[in-house]
């Protein structure tokens, strides 16, 4: 299984949140890697070697942008 991004639906874009006005402190999937797979840059990544598909950024994202497939 691999963890999946769904670009349309990701509210980081262009290094910044589209969704709110949390001004990237925002309380979603990178904050809930336990294994800091996920990191912000232009857009948000995952680190496969480090990823363990643990799902718990999939239930952390609120847009419905992650997946494990």
């Amino acid at each position: 299984m691999v963890i999946k991004i769904d670009y349309e639906k990701c509210c980081w874009k262009d290094g910044r949140c589209t969704s709110c006005s949390c001004n990237g402190t925002c309380n979603g999937c990178v904050e809930a890697c336990p294994k800091s797979a996920i990191e912000k840059g232009k857009t948000v990544r995952i680190n496969a070697e480090k990823c363990n598909e643990c799902g718990l950024c999939i239930s952390a994202c609120k847009h419905g942008a992650i997946s494990l497939i």
